[in-house]
């Protein structure tokens, strides 16, 4: 029998975007191993509710991140 030690390095990374008061927003998860990304996930929050967690990929992120500019785009040049 042969003895096998595994260590892994796991860091989660969390943001919460929320209205002023606080009662409602956007988190947004992710979880890095030994320095891969293991996944995003968004949740939107309600109060003291929290949705179910959609996880996103790469390519998900990319068009969310194009979504995003665009509409911050948007309310500059009107």
């Amino acid at each position: 029998m042969a003895l096998k030690r595994s260590q892994s390095n796991i860091v989660n990374i969390s943001f919460q975007i929320a209205t002023e008061d606080g009662k409602a927003g956007v988190q947004i998860q992710q979880a890095i191993v030994n320095g891969v990304s293991a996944g995003v996930s968004f949740r939107t929050l309600n109060g003291a509710r929290k949705s179910a967690a959609v996880n996103l990929d790469t390519a998900a992120l990319t068009d969310l991140k194009t979504a995003l500019t665009e509409i911050l785009s948007e309310g500059e040049e009107g």
